[in-house]
């Protein structure tokens, strides 16, 4: 508990010797299987400049396996692109092969948007 101020900030803290301080994380939540996962392709050009990017969304794990399968897609369309908060953002408009390669490796996906 010694680098970890900054997560309790706000906390009230009690006089009580035998307060158990708890932070309230229930942890991060389990990976799904990827057949159980439930995903969204769409383009999207929102904020973007005009420039068109491929989101993911509905991905429900932990973050380390939300970032390898981000690598993967951007590894096999050849281009950038980020994954946090549950959803991946791939650069350009890649939604079929994004699809094509998510059921290949048997996710549930479904094109969401124009």
């Amino acid at each position: 508990m010694a680098n970890d101020w900054k997560d309790r900030l706000g906390t009230v803290y009690s006089t009580n010797p035998n307060f158990q301080y708890e932070s309230g994380d229930d942890g991060e939540q389990e990976t799904l299987q990827p057949n159980k996962q439930d995903l969204r392709v769409q383009l999207d050009k929102k904020q973007r400049n005009g420039k068109k990017a491929t989101l993911i969304t509905g991905f429900v794990g932990k973050d380390e396996d939300l970032k390898e399968l981000a690598k993967t897609l951007k590894t096999k369309c050849g281009v950038g692109g980020s994954a946090k908060d549950g959803e991946i953002l791939i650069q350009g408009d890649f939604c079929n092969k994004v699809i094509e390669i998510l059921k290949s490796a048997n996710y549930k996906v479904k094109r969401s948007g124009g």
